[in-house]
This record gives C-alpha cells, sequence and structure tokens, in this order.
C-alpha cells in the first residue's frame, strides 16, 4: 500500500483551457501514475481540468526550465499552447525566475514565451510541421484534393450521419485535423470529433479542429482534443487553424481567433525563401486559485 502524500498545485487557464500546474522543482512529484494523473484532473472526484503541466529543472543549456504535460486521461502528450502561457505566468508568480522572455524545454522542441505588461503572454510556438511522417500521419489508400497551397485529405468516418471529411493536417509539436465548416454552433464536435481523434491514419491519435472564417483575418474555432474531449479554447489547434487556413488561400496573417473560453491572436508568414517560418501566439494565462491535494 503506497502512503498518501500532499501536493501543492496551482489552478489556472488560458482563454478558458484549464490547467493544474504543479512545481516539480520544489517537490517531489516523481513515481505518480496515469490513473493518478486522471483522479487529479477528474471534475468530479479532483480538481478539475483538461491537462496538468509539471514544472521541472531542465538539463538543456539553451532552456530556464523543463515542463511536461499530462491529458485528463492521464497519458502524456508534446505540447499544449494554452498551457506554456500559463507556464510561464506561474514561473514569475511564483518567484521561480525574473527573466523575461523565458526558454523552456517541452517534448521536442525549446519555447520562447514573453509575459507582456497587460497581462498578455506571447509565445513562439516554432514552425508547423506538413511532412506525414513526421506529423504522424497516414496518408495511403486515402482520397485527397489540392486547395491553393494544402493537400486536403478525406478522412471516411463510420458514424452513419457522417459522410466524411476532408481535412487539413498539420503538426504544431502535436498533431492537428482540421476543417472548414460553414457554422460552429451546429458542427459535429462532440460526435464526429470523438471519431477523429483515433482515426487509424493518425497513429498518436489527432485533434480535430472546426473552423469557422469570418472574414480573412478571424475566425470561430471548436477542438475535439486528444485525451481531453472538447475544450474551452486549444492553442496548437488555434495555430494549427490559422496555419491551414492560411494554406487554403483563406486566411491573411494576422488571425483573431475565437474560442468559446476567449480570444487568442495567431501571426504566421508563412514559407519565405524555402524556410518554414514560427507561429507566434498571443492570449490570456489566468491563476485562479492555489490549493492542497492528497494523493
Amino acid at each position: 500500500m503506497h502512503a498518501k502524500r500532499k501536493i501543492r498545485f496551482t489552478k489556472m487557464h488560458g482563454a478558458g483551457n484549464d490547467f493544474i500546474v504543479l512545481n516539480g522543482i520544489h517537490q517531489d512529484l516523481s513515481g505518480i501514475s496515469q490513473q493518478q494523473w486522471q483522479s487529479l484532473a477528474h471534475r468530479q472526484f479532483g480538481i478539475g481540468a483538461d491537462q496538468i503541466l509539471l514544472v521541472e529543472k531542465t538539463d538543456r543549456p539553451d532552456a530556464d526550465f523543463k515542463y511536461r504535460i499530462f491529458n485528463a486521461d492521464g497519458g502524456e502528450v508534446e505540447q499544449c499552447g494554452n498551457g506554456s502561457r500559463c507556464f510561464v505566468r506561474f514561473v514569475l508568480d511564483q518567484g521561480l525566475s525574473q527573466k523575461n522572455p523565458l526558454r523552456v524545454e517541452v517534448a521536442h522542441t525549446v519555447l520562447t514565451l514573453k509575459a507582456h505588461d497587460d497581462g498578455q503572454v506571447e509565445v513562439d510556438m516554432g514552425a508547423p510541421i506538413f511532412e506525414p511522417n513526421n506529423i504522424p500521419f497516414i496518408p495511403n489508400g486515402l482520397a485527397s484534393m489540392q486547395e491553393f497551397h494544402e493537400t486536403l485529405y478525406a478522412l471516411p468516418l463510420e458514424h452513419p450521419a457522417m459522410h466524411g471529411s476532408f481535412v487539413g493536417v498539420v503538426s504544431m509539436g502535436n498533431p492537428h485535423a482540421v476543417q472548414v465548416v460553414g457554422d460552429i454552433e451546429s458542427a459535429p464536435v462532440l460526435l464526429e470529433g470523438a471519431e477523429i481523434e483515433r482515426h487509424p491514419a493518425f497513429p498518436k491519435r489527432v485533434n480535430a479542429g472546426y473552423m469557422q472564417i469570418i472574414n480573412r483575418n478571424e475566425i470561430k474555432l471548436r477542438v475535439y482534443e486528444r485525451g481531453a474531449g472538447e475544450t474551452l479554447a486549444c492553442g496548437t489547434g488555434a495555430c494549427a487553424a490559422v496555419v491551414s487556413g492560411i494554406r487554403r488561400g483563406l486566411l491573411d496573417s494576422p488571425v483573431k481567433v475565437h474560442t468559446r473560453g476567449g480570444d487568442l491572436q495567431i501571426s504566421w508568414n508563412g514559407i519565405v525563401n524555402d524556410v518554414v517560418q514560427n507561429v507566434i501566439m498571443i492570449g490570456p494565462a489566468v491563476t485562479v486559485f492555489e490549493g492542497e491535494t492528497e494523493i
């Protein structure tokens, strides 16, 4: 029988996408199981969150901190845009660093984050990834069509009410399948998103994004996230949607993204001299409360 231990936590949100943030530098958080992460994120029996962010020391000379991300289902994932903004606010508010901007190690890369005086946080999200093997995405056997610079793929879905959706596929450190819909409110996000998330073309599952274009610099967005279901906002999803929209010739940078939890601003300058440019995201990061719990 394992002994119970108390851990300190901070509850935060970025445009309604909510997080449990844990200081893994000043408390021992080793040995926590997937089931325990799941229990902490449970909205009825735990603290409740879309994701859990674990702040740790880094061994990389080009980074100030490391953070790891666990979804509500307890599984670890590579990237979280809204979480990265909350991370920098947490680090500054907790006095873990006075540096601004900060560089933080995530699963496959180092992000640069800058807190603005107005409470917004700017994140250099790095360059989007289009190569299917690196997303990862297996397009074998899928029908496809070209729209401007973007290749769209038809995902055959099993649900009888659906006839397949053409999606743009991009990674922002985590995989996204983005489709354009006429009306965001009536889009089958919950029903279809769950099926797209586990589509066999995505060996590591995928985040399903639904984008309604208002004008060339403004969209509405809903995202069904891997391991979390629909969230009030998804930072990497906003980046992926804007990148896909620009590649399809439908949007111009910068783009205001309206999510159910708040607004994000995404900028991307495309591909310049064969170099894929980095995506810049600006949005809020808010501390809700702090507390202590037992696991």
